[in-house]
């Protein structure tokens, strides 16, 4: 049995390479979400504005990871503080989203969350939204720092 899990944490190659780190996590893929094109490129969604976020849609098995662990790697993988950017990644397309697959992510989303806004001082602009269709990125982005022998693209913000 696996479930899925889908995450917008900025730029999607460092997001992907961390989940693929975990003991349980049977697939990644980087991908579009929330956006108002079908199957756009990665052209249209960083240049035309299709409203899509960049995302690791995340397959894991629930008996080797939980969902709770996913989210915690997520928000150890970003400043989920930042609106619409990541660093020097400006616009929504890298915004902090949790794409939720049913009302049990929603309630562990919104807990997570929640306890993240208890240790920092500053508002968490993560969204929780119901997930929409995911559109795989070109396969040149898939396992994009894997490929290149890196294993992220920034620092992780994780004390």
């Amino acid at each position: 049995m696996t479930n899925m899990a889908t995450f917008g944490a900025g730029c999607f190659w460092g997001v992907e390479a961390a989940f693929r780190r975990i003991d349980g996590v049977v697939e990644t893929q980087v991908g579009y979400a929330g956006g108002r094109t079908e199957n756009p490129s990665y052209q249209q969604v960083c240049y035309e504005g299709t409203g899509h976020a960049e995302v690791v849609q995340v397959t894991y098995d629930p008996t080797k990871v939980v969902y709770e662990q996913l989210l915690a790697v997520f928000f150890a993988e970003h400043d989920p503080t930042q609106v619409n950017r990541q660093g020097p990644d400006i616009g929504d397309q890298y915004r902090s989203v949790i794409f939720v697959h049913d009302e049990a992510q929603r309630a562990a989303a919104d807990l997570a969350k929640a306890r993240v806004e208890e240790r920092i001082a500053r508002p968490v602009a993560t969204v929780i939204e119901d997930a929409p269709t995911f559109w795989p990125a070109e396969d040149y982005h898939q396992r994009y720092l894997e490929k290149r022998g890196l294993a992220s693209c920034h620092v992780s913000l994780a004390s």
